[in-house]
């Protein structure tokens, strides 16, 4: 007896469809007929829609379908598409490089993001629009400190360390009080306890006086 092994079997360009929907294609690809090819492109398009149903919510749905039966056929599928065929390259070429910012990061537990803020609120003009996104940023500053440093920290040692990320540029209201700790990063109020340490039930004592005979 011969078995079908799937790693005796061609690779499927797009295995989210199934080895079936591979099959009907490469047959399609027979029929000599074109009418009947793009009858048969159709009901197959239907088919793939029906088993991928999340791609309903992307943009241009239809598109999408047609394209995959083009990368399905490899190509080679000559029938009458409501949509330009698609060029091969266009699923070839490499994703283009993601652009990364290397500079330095004076302080690491600040982040990134965070001294990006710091840069664009110190050339906003002065008023409460910008005393407000400051009060902001020292606030998240405070929370990532505590986040990564597990410990306390003094609303001066936030205030001083955003005067260093700004130049000196960010000037900080009189009487400013950043949120408490607690509300910041709140600490888990139940302790886990650890197995094999539960507290034992207490017995209690035995009543040794009898109970006095109602009847």
């Amino acid at each position: 007896m011969n078995y079908d092994y799937n790693t005796q079997r061609s690779r499927m360009a797009l295995p989210e469809y199934g080895r079936n929907v591979q099959k009907m294609i490469d047959h399609i690809k027979t029929i000599e007929d074109r009418e009947e090819r793009n009858r048969a492109a159709r009901t197959i398009i239907q088919i793939m829609g029906n088993l991928n149903p999340h791609l309903r919510d992307v943009g241009d749905f239809k598109h999408k379908l047609w394209d995959h039966l083009a990368l399905i056929s490899n190509f080679e599928l000559d029938i009458e598409s409501p949509y330009p065929k698609p060029e091969p390259s266009k699923f070839t070429e490499k994703p283009k490089r993601v652009p990364y910012n290397q500079g330095p990061i004076r302080f690491l537990h600040y982040g990134r993001v965070v001294q990006d803020m710091i840069k664009t609120v110190s050339v906003m003009e002065e008023g409460e629009e910008k005393n407000y996104l400051v009060i902001m940023i020292l606030n998240q500053m405070k929370k990532l400190y505590l986040t990564w440093n597990k410990g306390q920290v003094s609303d001066e040692t936030i205030i001083s360390d955003l005067s260093q990320m700004s130049g000196g540029l960010l000037k900080v209201p009189e009487d400013t009080r950043l949120a408490d700790s607690k509300a910041l990063v709140p600490q888990q109020q139940k302790k886990v306890q650890m197995p094999g340490k539960q507290k034992k039930k207490q017995n209690k004592p035995y009543n040794k006086k009898k109970q006095k005979n109602k009847y």
